[in-house]
């Protein structure tokens, strides 16, 4: 017996990640918070006023956040050019003066958690971060325009998700359902697995997944209190970065936190648009069973809206002014570019399954490895559960080249009833449940060496379901 009890405390203690005891002893901003490890993701539960988030953010999630940066790092400097401390800069005058008292006391506090546990990041190490999308891929085309300098193929607005969202005659019981797989490169997305449970002392308690040291989602799948149940694809080639809007960022913590309807919502994604990450919303209000489709670009936000049917969303652009204006680039035609391909697809798999949609199909939507434009299962560039990596031919909407070790890595679920609870079901790693692995990737494609520092094996979890308030799972302890 007491050798199982043994069992039982270290694998607990497996779980739990608690703060130094000196400063869970000395500092009262910790009170409440915590964190643990459940199915390849990091559970994350903030509280408290900002200061508060952000110092137990910081301190939590420290070597995390180290980690984080270092990806970046490397990335800026390989693909975009461009030195870190350029976008620390940018974050200080660019997007520092325009970003809300309140989340300006947060990001303060996460390099105040960040310093409590002797991190030398500081201040503008995280806002860069949290701007990094939109300062990289929106704000450095512009600058480099403006000032005619050549612009590195990947500084181009980024367009990897897959998502859809149903409602009324749609799904099995009439409820919203919602899915969506975030797509990135695979270094960043191995580490795009938390799930941060936050209880803000003002505006809604919501439930996020997300990557370390950023106050919103960033890839943006999430639901509140007050019911609203949310997601987003990007827009494709988007262009435009007005200087003296509000972070991108910014507007969807706020929104998250604050909105309890999907006018409220949409308001406050338009306010002050700075055209940065430019997206294409899905938005569910659990309460009344409408969902609604909010195109953000800087000068086109359409707002569709439906309580029974559905929209699918895999970085196209769907607006004729949007298109013109916002991504002209973007050629809506193209059946070989992964954005039209997957459209295609999502658009078959939502009306074969007409009237059953409901979580387990979400999750075999976003698993979905059937390529359109091949008419056979690829699991590639074009498939919904997205393998670049296994592509010869890359994808010139992103800039990306051939075998690009980038593609799904995660993916996320959610209905009426797990929304009304907070909660919501998530798989790290690629929905498919395949494992990447890289070094023999690395061994076979020796272009991507740089990314040997950053680049890790990223293993796929199983589907595991997240809960507002959940405490840390207890191993039951067995004597064999």
């Amino acid at each position: 017996m007491r050798f199982a009890a043994l069992i039982m405390l270290a694998a607990t203690a497996a779980f739990v990640a608690p703060a130094p005891r000196a400063q869970a002893q000395a500092d009262a901003r910790l009170q409440g918070a915590y964190k643990f490890t459940d199915g390849g993701w990091t559970y994350v539960h903030l509280e408290g006023t900002p200061e508060q988030i952000g110092f137990q953010h910081g301190s939590l999630l420290a070597a995390a956040i180290e980690d984080n940066v270092r990806v970046y790092q490397v990335e800026v400097l390989q693909l975009e050019k461009r030195p870190w401390s350029f976008f620390r800069d940018a974050a200080q005058t660019i997007l520092w003066p325009h970003i809300d008292l309140e989340y300006q006391q947060e990001l303060q506090g996460i390099a105040d958690g960040l310093r409590a546990q002797g991190s030398t990041l500081d201040l503008w190490d995280v806002v860069a971060l949290n701007g990094i999308i939109e300062l990289r891929d929106y704000y450095l085309p512009a600058l480099n325009e403006k000032q005619k300098k050549p612009n590195p193929p990947d500084a181009v607005a980024p367009g990897h998700c897959s998502a859809f969202i149903a409602t009324g005659s749609a799904t099995r019981d009439g409820q919203i359902v919602i899915a969506h797989s975030n797509w990135t490169s695979y270094a960043e997305g191995e580490r795009w697995r938390m799930v941060f449970d936050i209880a803000p002392a003002a505006g809604q308690h919501f439930i996020m997944d997300g990557t370390p040291a950023v106050i919103t989602s960033q890839d943006d799948f999430g639901v509140n209190a007050a019911g609203l149940m949310i997601t987003e694809t990007t827009l494709p080639m988007a262009k435009g970065f007005d200087v003296n809007g509000i972070p991108e960022f910014d507007r969807s913590r706020r929104a998250m936190q604050y909105a309890t309807s999907i006018d409220e919502y949409a308001a406050i994604m338009r306010k002050g648009d700075n055209g940065g990450y430019a997206n294409s919303w899905l938005i569910g209000d659990r309460k009344t069973g409408e969902i609604a489709y909010l195109e953000l670009g800087l000068h086109h936000t359409p707002l569709l809206r439906k309580k029974d049917g559905y929209f699918v969303s895999s970085n196209f652009a769907a607006d004729p002014e949007l298109v013109r204006d916002d991504t002209p680039g973007f050629d809506p035609n193209n059946p070989e570019s992964s954005p039209n391909a997957r459209h295609l697809r999502a658009e078959e798999f939502v009306r074969a399954h007409y009237g059953q949609l409901d979580t387990e199909l979400a999750e075999e939507y976003l698993s979905d490895h059937y390529d359109v434009y091949e008419r056979r299962i690829d699991a590639g560039k074009r498939s919904l559960c997205g393998h670049e990596d296994t592509s010869p031919v890359g994808e010139k909407v992103w800039g990306d080249p051939p075998y690009n070790p980038g593609g799904a890595v995660t993916g996320k679920v959610m209905d009426s009833d797990l929304a009304a609870n907070l909660s919501f079901i998530g798989r790290a790693g690629h929905p498919c449940g395949e494992d990447f692995k890289a070094a023999p990737f690395l061994a076979a494609h020796p272009q991507f060496d740089w990314e040997k520092p950053i680049l890790h094996d990223m293993i796929a979890g199983p589907w595991t379901t997240f809960t507002a308030d959940e405490k840390p799972p207890i191993a039951i302890a067995t004597n064999h």
